[in-house]
Formats: structure tokens, sequence, C-alpha cells
């Protein structure tokens, strides 16, 4: 797909001048006389660059980039004027232009500029079909203009042809198993199964037999033999997902697997040789697990040799904007809706988000957007944030919506009483976080008839988070 520009001026030979050129360089190119209109060109387009007078009607040039580099961090703005001085060079830099043209331009520098863009997009388009990646027959791919992260597919670029086992760290919801599937397509092993094995989602007295297989009558109800998760993965690729999980007993055994590539099923007589790469994942800070002795040196040093750590979203600006326009795109085609842009105030809203669920998280926000979305644009009020305001019916003012609490201790037990099977109201004056916390699951498994899966899902939380949850309300209340 061509790259394409957004050129602004109020001179239309210079608009004709910059068309006819940039044409030629090979770019599809939208001209606009307005700043306004041309926000509304960059809301509902994908461009990869906008050339823009200084003067323009209704908004100035440097209010334009402004509003620009706000809403779309990673677009590079290229500011022109035919008066330029020092100061305004200073000021568009200081703002956050690519660059500032004197005009009339010529045909070199039109010609320099268009090289080093066309050079970005040769990067950008290599490195997404190097990213793309399938799950289930789905299609998955890292979306990301973030250095950092740009940095770690380099790196991952590197390690993948060896066997060397690698810790993927960061928080819940950043993309540590895309990472993890990235290394193994990126590795000789691709043509070989990858499988991933959910630490945290299996009871620790089924994980051992689900990882390393048992035979027949190792235990009750073993009536057949079972073929492992390491032997499944046999010339592939295995990833133990959220690996601090994992039981201090079954990091012994996971640990010998590593040391001698052979498993023991439960119940075996003999070990079985394997021939596996080892990937894991973690949301915590596995140096502190093994200094609580939670988690085994040996097995940590094992499993660290190739560190990865994925920062969170709320560190990567700049990918917001990309991934909101992604999900747009994405849900408003799976769902045949005719949603095309994210207005301003919302994406201001949008890039203020603390984002605590990461990637995650704003999928579940652009999903629901856009299906609550009425016309052909995102605003603020079809966005449910889970940590700001949103308006309740019947009321003035907004109330505090639902914030994910990170406290492990159970919500106070309310005075009244109340029917334990009826989901509580969202908001009701004088609740706690908590309260509203509770009321927000209970209501969330109500609309989803249970389906604690689809419930996580919805509310950002891991499946695991969520079972913690009414294990909570069960044990002190009774309410499950």
């Amino acid at each position: 797909m061509a790259s394409k520009l957004l050129v602004i001026d109020e001179d239309e030979k210079n608009l004709r001048f910059l068309k006819e050129a940039l044409t030629k360089a090979g770019f599809e190119v939208d001209l606009s006389t307005d700043g306004l209109k041309a926000l509304d060109c960059i809301q509902s387009n994908y461009y990869d660059a906008v050339f823009s007078e200084v003067t323009l009607p209704n908004m100035t040039g440097f209010e334009l980039l402004r509003r620009v580099v706000a809403a779309h961090p990673a677009l590079p703005v290229i500011l022109m004027t035919g008066r330029g001085t020092v100061e305004g060079a200073v000021t568009a830099m200081k703002e956050g232009a690519r660059d500032y043209l004197l005009k009339p331009l010529s045909l070199e520098v039109v010609s320099l500029i268009t090289a080093k863009l066309m050079e970005e997009k040769a990067v950008q388009s290599s490195l997404a079909a190097k990213l793309s990646t399938k799950r289930r027959g789905e299609r998955r791919e890292i979306i990301t203009r973030d250095q950092e992260i740009l940095r770690l597919v380099e790196m991952v670029k590197s390690i993948a042809p060896s066997q060397a086992t690698v810790l993927i760290y960061g928080e819940s919801g950043t993309g540590k198993e895309l990472f993890a599937r990235l290394i193994h397509e990126m590795s000789p092993r691709r043509n070989n199964p990858f499988v991933a094995v959910n630490c945290a989602a299996i009871p620790e007295n089924l994980l051992e037999s689900e990882l390393f297989g048992h035979e027949k009558g190792a235990f009750t109800g073993a009536a057949v033999r079972k073929i492992g998760k390491f032997e499944m993965a046999e010339k592939g690729t295995i990833l133990l997902d959220e690996i601090s999980e994992m039981d201090l007993y079954l990091q012994a055994k996971l640990l010998r697997v590593l040391q001698e590539y052979e498993v023991d099923r439960v119940g075996g007589r003999e070990p079985v040789p394997v021939d596996v790469r080892v990937l894991a994942t973690t949301n915590q800070d596995l140096g502190r697990l093994v200094e609580e002795k939670k988690f085994r040196q040996d097995l940590f040093y094992r499993l660290n040799v190739i560190p990865l750590h994925i920062p969170p979203l709320r560190k990567r600006k700049s990918d917001i904007p990309v991934l909101a326009n992604y999900f747009l795109k994405r849900f408003s085609t799976s769902y045949q809706k005719k949603v095309s842009r994210i207005s301003d105030r919302a994406m201001q809203a949008l890039l203020s988000h603390p984002w605590r669920g990461n990637i995650r998280e704003m999928e579940n926000t652009l999903e629901r957007a856009t299906l609550l979305a009425t016309g052909e644009t995102i605003e603020p009020e079809n966005l449910i944030l889970f940590n700001t305001p949103i308006p309740v019916p019947g009321m003035g003012q907004p109330s505090p919506a639902f914030q994910p609490s990170i406290k492990e201790t159970p919500p106070p037990v309310e005075e009244e009483e109340e029917d334990a099977t009826a989901p509580p109201p969202m908001v009701k004056s004088g609740r706690t976080i908590e309260e509203m916390e509770r009321a927000l699951i209970f209501q969330t498994l109500d609309e989803v008839s249970g389906n604690r899966t689809h419930a996580a899902k919805i509310l950002g939380i891991s499946i695991r988070t969520l079972r913690n949850k009414l294990a909570e309300y069960k044990e002190k209340e009774g309410l499950v």
C-alpha cells in the first residue's frame, strides 16, 4: 500500500506543485486549504505524514501541530512558511514538528524529505511483515511505533535462531505471549508445534499431569496414558505462561527438564527424552520471589538466560493512537458498523488514561465504544474507562466509575441485608470503591449468563483474578 500524505496550504500554486512532486515520488496525496477541515481528514484517514503551511484560515499551522501531536504523537508534521524566522524554527521543533521548510520549496528539498519518509515506510512495512503472527487461525499483530518495542523486536530477531530460554517480563495485557509466538515463528522450529500452558489457570494438583503427562493407573481416574504438553511440543516450543504461579515441587521437576531434556510422566518408570525450546512469561518480580523463597533460585537462573521486559502501554504514548485506530477498524468491520473515526476529545481521554490493563484493556474499551457509537465517530461518552467519571442516568453529576482494586482483602460487609443471588446496583450513594467493584463483577457475570471467561475479558482482568475475587466473596459473605 502506497504511503499517504496530507498537504495543507491556502496557496493553490504550492498545492499543485507538492501534489505533482509527491505523486511522482510514489505517494498518495490529499489536499486541504483549511486547518479545521484538515483535522477532520486526519481523524478519518491514516496518513504517513502531514505538510502544513504555518498561516491557515481558522487555525494556524502551529495550533494544528499541537493538536496533531496531542492526538497522534507518532504522525510526522512538516511545517512550511514563506516568512521563516529563527524563532519560528525553534518553536516548531519544540512543539514537535519533524521539519520547518522555507517556501518556495525546491524539488531537491522535497526529494530529500520524501526519501526519508520512503525509508521509514520501508522499515515499517518490513517490520509489520515480520511481526505478523497467527493464533487459533486468527491473524494477530504487534502494532507499534514505540522505539523500545522496535528495539525488542530487533533483539528477538537476534535470539530467535538459538535454543536459549527466554523469560518475558511485563504487566498483564502487554503482549507477552505475542512476543513468545514471534520468537517461535522466527526460529528454525517455526514449522513445529507451539504449545502454550497457562500455569495460573490450571489447578496445582492437575498441572503436573498437564505438563509431564501420566501413565495409565498412575492415580484415581487415570484410565489411559496421557501425553503431557512437553511431549506435545516435540521439536517445537513450549510457553510457560505466568511461571511464577508454579508450585515449588513442580519447579524442581521443570529444572530437571531444562537440565536433562527429559520428562518423567506421573507414574512412569523411565524418563522420556524431549527436544523442546522453553519460553516463560511472568507479571511478577521473580528476583523478589526468589528472596522470599517462593521461587527457586536455580530455576530462575535457568529461565533468565535472555530477559525481555515489555513496557506497559502508559509508557508507550505513541502507540495509543495507533492501537486505538487499529482496534476501531477491526471492530467496525467485524460488527459491520460505520464507525470510522475517534474524536479529538475521545482521543485525549484515551491518551490520559493510565491503562492498567494495557493493550487487553484498550481492545475491550474500543470494542465497547464501537458498539455504543451511534454515528460515524467515537465520542467520550462512548468510552467506558474504569478510572474516570461516567454519566449515570437520572443523576446530575457523574459518579466515580469502577476502578480495579489491587487489594487482596475482601470488601467490607454491608450493614443492610441484600439478596446475594442478585447483582447489586452499580452506583449507590455511600458505596466504597471495593463495593462498586463487587457490584460491577456481579453485573457483568449476570449479563454474560455466568460465563467467567467472557466476564473476565470484558472486565479487563485475568480469569484467575476473577476466580480469586469470587472466592473471597464466598468465604466472607456467602455470596457465591
